[in-house]
């Protein structure tokens, strides 16, 4: 008896009748195949989605932004659930292999970093998916643990001595005010000479 919950007899033609008109205007083509149980204890989809041809590049530019937007898409036009979101992957190139063992690398080396320096480390912002990634790696972790904190595309994993607090997560830089007498209307700059009336107007 199959234990998968998505098949490529199930949902197989719902994913191709999706991507048909999602990827219409890109050069690419894919195969849906079977999970190949590269990472199980990391990652393990039932179904892998592969794309190949002349435009997979764009896919995979910014850090695969536009391909990870198709899988998310995907997943919600066949209305998976977010606790199901790991069953289903997008890959080309084998880049999500390969960002696997990337992360798996990163989070060891934080570990080591926060152990030595008794400092917390903060990942740069990802995506839910490759979180879980960071968190799995560091599960079996005794001195130390991460943490997930942010909101929204700003949510990174921090890694930490076991007994620290959770520090503030680091927002990005607001921008700045103009500077005065700029950006607003024209008048008397604080401490400054009063406007000059008549004549030419320095510039």
């Amino acid at each position: 008896m199959d234990e998968k919950k998505y098949t490529i007899s199930s949902t197989g033609p719902r994913i191709e009748s999706f991507l048909t008109m999602a990827i219409r205007d890109f050069d690419v083509s894919f195969k849906i195949v079977d999970g190949l149980h590269n990472h199980p204890d990391l990652e393990d989809p039932d179904l892998v989605v592969k794309f190949q041809g002349r435009d997979v590049d764009l896919l995979l530019a910014n850090r695969a932004e536009l391909l990870l937007a198709l899988e998310f898409l995907t997943m919600e036009a066949l209305r998976m659930p977010a606790e199901d979101h790991s069953l289903l992957c997008f890959d080309a190139n084998d880049y999500r292999l390969l960002r696997i063992e990337e992360l798996r690398l990163s989070a060891v080396a934080a570990a080591d970093r926060v152990k030595q320096t008794g400092r917390p480390f903060h990942f740069s912002p990802m995506s839910s998916r490759e979180r879980r990634i960071i968190h799995l790696c560091l599960r079996n972790e005794t001195d130390i643990r991460s943490e997930s904190a942010g909101t929204g595309p700003f949510r990174q994993v921090v890694v930490l001595p076991l007994n620290m607090p959770l520090p503030e997560p680091i927002r990005p830089p607001r921008p700045s005010s103009p500077p005065p007498g700029r950006g607003g209307p024209p008048g008397r700059r604080p401490g400054g000479p009063p406007p000059r009336r008549g004549g030419r107007r320095p510039y």
